[in-house]
């Protein structure tokens, strides 16, 4: 072996050993690494769940396209908290820590200074807990930008620990972006602190409470796994991941332009009447389906005040009031289902005495035991139709005819119709008003002799019901003799967008189509002829009832009133029951024509048919 080959098998040598030492410092350096990504399951990162939203539309929502343009009108959003310790600011940069929070929280200088300032010791003090995600990630960036600056220092000099401005999700907030709007049938919801310190909302009154279960069913998410040399949870067959899901939204049948527009008419026509509140409500007859429920005394949930406090509840269905006359036309129908009377039979009016000028009986009265009850309208004839009954609105016929329905039919049929029982829409704390019991209905019947009880609750007087119960009951007029149920929410969505379908009662039917056929009439007669004609708006076919009644106050009626008009509006395709009631409308010097519903609830109920018209949820013929 020559010297060169010598000096060749010495570097072949020394180079394998080379080799083999570089591969021993890489398996070194690489189990030292998994060594320390193998820790214990200890640390956890948590990513919170918040509440479902309610979403509003613009016309009618397509369940399975999703293809129509929707509004958020409640929303909750993760909130976070900014902390810091004050006992690590260095004091001669607390000014420059005030004025770069100032300028990335949005937080004025004064107010952080004064937070900082107002601590009795040095300590950990929370300089916001309302700061949104976009903020809550300048705020983030801030937090390596104060290190760099060395605004925050260690306590000692034999400790490198620092504690700095720290960003910590704090819970939830919910937010609704349209003020008032729809209140106060969405309602509102309280803050819930958790056993995590989190704030949580859970809903107290309208749907916010009566889907609470629903729009609260939400699971946290959490990442649990050993950690890595940056501090990132590694994913392996050892971690635990567990998806967040928030709650479920949900949808509503109300479309959102519509009842903003009417809700806007009635502000209007509460200062022009001085009325205390103004009720509307648009719902399908054909299947409950709420298109607007409109108040003129709202509030806004993100800042309720202490004279918000009385337009907290829906009266539209927690406020039971004398109805008066819109009950007439249940009464009427009830005894053409039980066959008792028919279209062309006569009743007397009780109008004697001498014409007057125009050709009109003085108005009639008529005597139940100490009781003499009148009619406010003159006839020019002695005996009356059931027709004329309804479009001219008679006391006395009305009563005539309610006492020759027998009690237990009287009785049953006022419940058939939802009187004194709830309506079953998707609303908490619905009340239900009172009839007279069957015992009182009974009394003098087989004396053949007429009934007070009977004859007061068919005008609506000495009975109660709320708004609403009295919207379900015209539901009957316009749709063959069934009864709908109102609903508020159409269906709920998840959030993985799986769709949960609510449940929704078919329309029952209580009375026949026949009987239900002849009273729709008598009622689109009293629009074109009766106390109604203010409605009228030619290519829809328009029906309904005025209503005016005195309110009492420990059984004495005061000189103040409730003015209601109920009824229906239809085209080709579409059949709507519609509602209005003005509470209290201003009886007093020039206004006080307002307390008649034909001039009040009546104009207010032609404009929110126009309102259908205008958005063509009606077309004309």
């Amino acid at each position: 072996m020559n010297y060169s080959e010598k000096r060749l098998r010495k570097f072949i040598y020394l180079f394998l050993v080379f080799i083999i030492l570089l591969i021993l410092l890489i398996f070194s350096i690489v189990s030292t690494v998994q060594s320390d990504r193998k820790v214990s399951l200890t640390y956890g990162k948590k990513e919170i769940s918040v509440r479902g939203d309610i979403f509003c539309h613009d016309k009618e929502y397509d369940t399975l396209k999703h293809n129509k343009t929707t509004f958020t009108v409640a929303q909750s959003k993760k909130m976070y908290k900014a902390v810091i310790d004050t006992r690590y600011l260095d004091p001669n940069k607390k000014n420059l820590f005030i004025k770069l929070f100032s300028i990335y929280s949005d937080i004025s200088s004064e107010k952080i200074k004064h937070q900082i300032d107002s601590l009795d010791k040095a300590g950990k003090i929370v300089l916001s807990y309302n700061i949104d995600s976009r903020t809550a990630q300048y705020l983030k960036e801030l937090e390596y930008k104060l290190l760099a600056l060395k605004v925050f220092q260690p306590r000692s000099k034999n400790s490198a620990n620092i504690v700095g401005l720290n960003i910590i999700v704090s819970g939830e907030r919910r937010f609704y972006a349209f003020d008032d709007t729809l209140t106060p049938v969405l309602g509102y919801i309280r803050k819930v602190e958790s056993k995590n310190g989190l704030t949580r909302v859970s809903g107290i009154k309208g749907l916010e409470k009566s889907y609470n279960k629903i729009l609260n069913n939400t699971q946290d998410g959490l990442i649990q796994g050993s950690r890595d040399v940056s501090r990132y949870v590694v994913l392996d067959k050892n971690s635990i991941v567990t998806p967040r899901v928030d709650g479920s939204s949900l949808i509503l049948n109300i479309p959102l332009i519509l009842q903003k527009d009417i809700e806007m008419m009635l502000d209007y026509y509460k200062q022009k009447f001085s009325a205390k509140e103004i009720i509307v409500s648009v719902m399908d007859s054909m299947n409950g389906k709420i298109y607007t429920l409109a108040t003129s005394n709202r509030f806004t949930p993100n800042r309720i005040r202490q004279i918000d406090y009385p337009n907290l509840n829906v009266n539209a269905i927690e406020h039971p009031f004398e109805p008066g006359s819109v009950i007439k036309p249940i009464a009427m129908v009830l005894a053409f289902d039980k066959g008792v009377i028919k279209k062309n039979q006569l009743f007397n009016a009780h109008n004697k005495g001498k014409q007057n000028a125009k050709g009109n009986y003085p108005k009639g009265r008529y005597k139940i035991g100490r009781h003499t009850i009148g009619d406010d309208h003159q006839f020019s004839k002695h005996h009356i139709t059931p027709a004329d009954i309804i479009v001219y609105s008679s006391n006395i016929g009305i009563l005539k005819i309610a006492q020759k329905i027998k009690a237990l039919d009287f009785y049953n049929g006022y419940k058939k119709f939802g009187l004194s029982v709830k309506t079953g829409i998707d609303l908490p704390y619905e009340r239900t008003g009172v009839i007279h019991s069957l015992k009182q209905y009974k009394a003098y019947e087989k004396q053949a002799k007429d009934n007070i009880y009977k004859a007061t609750d068919s005008y609506g007087q000495g009975i109660t019901s709320t708004f609403m119960q009295i919207l379900k009951a015209y539901s009957v007029f316009n749709n063959d003799g069934k009864i709908s149920t109102p609903k508020i929410v159409s269906h709920a969505i998840t959030s993985n967008n799986s769709i949960i379908k609510l449940p929704q009662k078919e329309p029952i039917r209580i009375i026949s189509k026949k009987s239900a056929t002849v009273v729709k009439k008598m009622l689109v007669k009293t629009v074109e002829k009766g106390t109604g004609r203010g409605t009228k708006i030619q290519g829809i076919e328009i029906g309904g009832k005025t209503g005016t009644a005195q309110i009492a106050r420990k059984g004495k009626y005061q000189r103040r009133y409730i003015s209601s008009f109920f009824g229906f509006a239809n085209d080709a395709k579409r059949k709507f029951t519609i509602g209005v009631t003005v509470f209290e409308p201003n009886a007093i010097g020039k206004n006080r024509h307002y307390r008649y519903a034909s001039q009040s609830a009546v104009p207010v109920f032609k404009e929110v048919v126009q309102r259908l018209v205008k958005y063509k949820y009606l077309i004309k013929r």
